[in-house]
Parts: structure tokens; sequence; C-alpha cells
């Protein structure tokens, strides 16, 4: 058992859409996986082939060893996946809720685990509350502890923090990690690309059902060449330099795109000939949205 998760060569097709086409990853036990891509790419596809909901026209899913067809039952057993719709029994309390998720998976005697899951997620309160009277924010909290209940060493989070306010999002986060921490295997989708980036160690991205990148995340934002700087200037920007590089202004300094940062010192000489004193110089880091967009519009439709 090599890997918390083996996908090879998988597709998958519906009609004329071809939903997966030839994917293969790993993910390594304790890591932390993100994947990535626009609406339609194919990432709630796999998640559902990898929690048994839809079988792959070919290829091959493993979860901790374990074939997601020919195995589901133990596959099941070692995932947990939180999805991206809100889906919840409207006659049933939180803790109800949870002690039946138990039950789904065989376990009894679970209180101990479950009134850890309601204090780490903000539940305890709401603990004798029904499904129908919570916040749409509260109610996903309940899906995370819904996919935790069974104590599976993979986790897998369909945009886990979608329509949900900023202490939520933190909280959730802090848990998330804390379990990462303790070994737990994390995928995660979102379109929040600075979670992913903050949180991740590797990243795979989609699209149309194909992957297009993976790879470690410092290597992805390395990817990208170009670079912004931020000037401050003892007068105004050359017209020249303007045209060439796309630049802006913002909170008084002019900002440009250098395709790659040999172009530096081309700056900084056309600066010195035109008689312009640099004030203040800074450089802007590739941010993982940055490259996203540029993988995303360079991928072939």
């Amino acid at each position: 058992m090599s890997h918390a998760i083996s996908i090879e060569s998988v597709s998958k097709r519906f009609g004329s859409l071809q939903a997966l086409d030839d994917i293969s990853f790993t993910v390594a036990h304790g890591e932390f996986f993100a994947l990535l891509g626009p609406n339609g790419a194919g990432k709630t596809t796999l998640i559902s082939a990898m929690g048994g909901l839809s079988r792959p026209d070919s290829g091959r899913i493993r979860i901790m060893g374990h074939d997601a067809v020919a195995d589901s039952r133990a596959a099941r057993m070692k995932l947990g996946v939180v999805p991206q719709e809100l889906v919840f029994d409207p006659f049933f309390t939180v803790r109800e809720t949870l002690t039946f998720q138990s039950g789904y998976f065989g376990i009894r005697n679970n209180d101990a685990w479950i009134d850890e899951l309601l204090f780490k997620l903000g539940l305890t309160d709401k603990a004798a509350t029904n499904m129908r009277a919570l916040s749409g924010g509260m109610k996903r909290r309940v899906m995370v502890a819904q996919a935790l209940v069974h104590r599976p060493p993979v986790i897998v989070l369909d945009e886990p923090t979608a329509g949900v306010d900023v202490e939520l999002r933190q909280s959730l986060w802090a848990f998330v990690q804390e379990l990462n921490d303790a070994g737990h295997t994390i995928v995660l989708t979102t379109h929040y690309l600075e979670e992913a980036e903050t949180l991740c160690s590797r990243i795979a991205m989609m699209k149309k059902g194909k992957l297009i990148a993976l790879e470690a995340k410092d290597k992805l934002l390395a990817r990208s060449a170009s670079r912004e700087i931020a000037l401050k200037l003892s007068a105004p920007l050359p017209a020249t330099l303007a045209a060439s590089f796309q630049a802006r202004e913002a909170d008084g300094r002019h900002i440009l795109t250098l395709p790659d940062i040999g172009k530096l010192e081309q700056v900084l000489r056309e600066l010195r000939l035109a008689g312009v004193e640099v004030r203040e110089l800074s450089v802007h880091e590739t941010d993982l949205e940055q490259v996203f967009v540029e993988l995303m519009s360079g991928a072939k439709n």
C-alpha cells in the first residue's frame, strides 16, 4: 500500500460529454493535496468515482489500497467526503444525524468522538437542534462532521467553504490542519485559490476532464516567468516603458508587468536615461491565481 489514493487511467463519459479523460495521479499518505479547475472540469465527477457513487468507464481507483469498485465497502470505510451540495435529513437533530451516520459504518458507542467533532466544529450548542433550523454555514459544519464520524484516514473536501463566513472558514481550516498534522490525507477542491496556496503542498489542475498540471506548489508557482514590479518615482513614468510593460497606477506607484525578471535591468536603464529617480521598488511574487489563469487560458480546449 504505497499511496493513500491511486488513480490510474480513469475515464468517464456521460453521453457526448467526456467528463474524465484518462486521469492518472497518486496522493501520498499524510499529504495535503489540491485538485483545482473551473466549473465543468470534472473534479466532482472524479470525487464521486472515488466515493463509489459512480463507476468509471475505464481505469482504476484505489483508496488505501482498496479498489473503489471491486472492494467498495473497504474503500468507503477509509474515505470521508464532504460534498459541495448541502444534503441533510430534515427530521433529525445534529446529534442524531451524526449517530445515524456512525451506524451506517457499523460503529456503535461513538459518543466521545461525536462530542469532540461537535466541539471542534463549533456545534456543541446546536447538538439538539433540528437540521432544518440551522443556517447554511452550520449545515456545512455538520456535513464536515458526518464525513469524519468514522475517523477515515483519507478526507476529501469538495468546496467546503463555499458561501460560508470568515469565522467558519478559519475555524474549519484550523481543525483540518490538525487532522493533517495527525497524519490524515486531505484532498481539497476550492475556488478560493489562496486557500490551496496556503494549505496544500502539491497541486493538480484539471480542465474539461483532462489533467493539465500536477506539481509541487513551489514548482507550479515558478512556472510563471512574468513578474510585477511597483515603482515610486520622482517624475512621471516614461511613455516608452508604459507602453512596453502594461503599466498601471495604484496607490501612487507605477505597476509594470515584466515578461521575465531579466527585464528589470532594462526598466532601470531607461529610467536613468530619462533622469527619473527610483524612490521605491518592490517585486510582487507570483501567486497561484496568476498561474491558474495562465494555465487555463493556455490549455487547449
